[in-house]
């Protein structure tokens, strides 16, 4: 396993990461004694990194007691921020929830301190400051090592790094984008940011949702129950690119999930890829294609397909900014427009 520094913190993680989002009971695998095995191989074949999310369910718990007798081998990433309840204050950045955030996760996952805790989604409605300083507090308490972000827009990055060095609080030191095939948006702003400020990218998505995978096929018959969840699943855009890439892996020798897995970590600024694994066999196949190394024919061909840069439509999942989804956010008030 060859091992990578997560951006500026030191540490030194797996290419792979092991998400943990369908561990949680109530969307994944049904019975957490699979789920701790699923985890364990994944240790065992030296992936150490683990990555959840307090909004995951039961997701946290089910790592908190798979990792017994094993939380020192693993940098245990966790998230807050999205919502966990009909409370309107649980959720967002601000210090009142995330001081009562960490307790619940710390409590779920068994543990004494969280190596990386990340905000899951950006929360417009808070000044970063006090996401920042409280985040500090809790750095300098011992209960957090390093503190990073989720679907941050660059402007943002920029924006909490530059408060961070005013303010004398701790930086983010990661970002966690979508990134695959279908979806390379990123290269065009948030990795090269990245990059620039040392962050370390914990990267979600490179099977593109299940598409990456070749079971996915334009014409098939796909799984209508999840597709009424997943419009990606039906999107004609996103299945004809598919049909393009799947002869491209046929023709370099590879399964379509090592050649998706291989291409998001082959660019310098991720570091790690997360595996959204829910069973042993699903884990088994994306380990076999750990080592696989793309060459630069392949990549080149796959630039044809998918530009650099580009997005073949959006994911479900991915951070929308308010204005882009409130009319009334991107546009000026009637009396004002009419009267210039």
């Amino acid at each position: 396993m060859q091992y990578r520094t997560l951006g500026r913190t030191g540490i030194k993680v797996s290419p792979y990461a092991l998400g943990t989002l369908m561990f949680a009971t109530s969307v994944g695998n049904a019975d957490p004694a699979d789920s701790a095995r699923v985890l364990h191989k994944a240790l065992d074949a030296g992936i150490n990194f683990i990555d959840t999310a307090d909004a995951y369910g039961d997701s946290e718990e089910v790592v908190g007691k798979a990792l017994r007798g094993r939380r020192d081998d693993v940098v245990l990433a966790t998230k807050f921020a999205r919502p966990t309840g009909e409370d309107p204050n649980h959720q967002g950045g601000s210090r009142r929830w995330i001081m009562r955030a960490v307790e619940h996760s710390l409590r779920r996952l068994r543990t004494d301190h969280i190596d990386l805790y990340q905000v899951h989604r950006p929360d417009p409605s808070t000044d970063i400051e006090e996401t920042l300083s409280a985040l500090s507090d809790l750095i300098h308490s011992g209960k957090v090592r390093a503190i990073g972000t989720s679907g941050l827009p660059p402007s943002e990055i920029v924006e909490a790094q530059w408060v961070a060095e005013r303010r004398g609080l701790p930086r983010l030191r990661t970002e966690q984008p979508v990134y695959s095939l279908l979806n390379r948006g990123i290269e065009r702003e948030v990795l090269p940011v990245a990059q620039r400020f040392g962050l370390g990218t914990l990267v979600w998505g490179p099977l593109g949702q299940g598409l990456l995978t070749g079971r996915v096929r334009k014409g098939g018959e796909n799984d209508l129950s999840r597709a009424r969840f997943f419009k990606h699943l039906t999107d004609e855009r996103r299945l004809d690119v598919v049909e393009r890439l799947i002869p491209l892996a046929a023709e370099a020798g590879l399964p379509m999930t090592h050649l998706a897995m291989a291409f998001t970590i082959a660019h310098p600024g991720v570091t790690s890829a997360l595996l959204g694994a829910r069973t042993e066999a699903q884990l088994d196949d994306l380990l076999a294609g750990l080592e696989v190394a793309l060459t630069d024919d392949v990549l080149d061909r796959i630039d044809e397909i998918v530009p650099p840069g580009t997005d073949v439509s959006a994911v479900d999942q991915a951070y929308v900014p308010p204005p882009l989804q409130t009319p009334q956010l991107r546009r000026r008030p009637l009396a004002e427009r009419c009267a210039a």
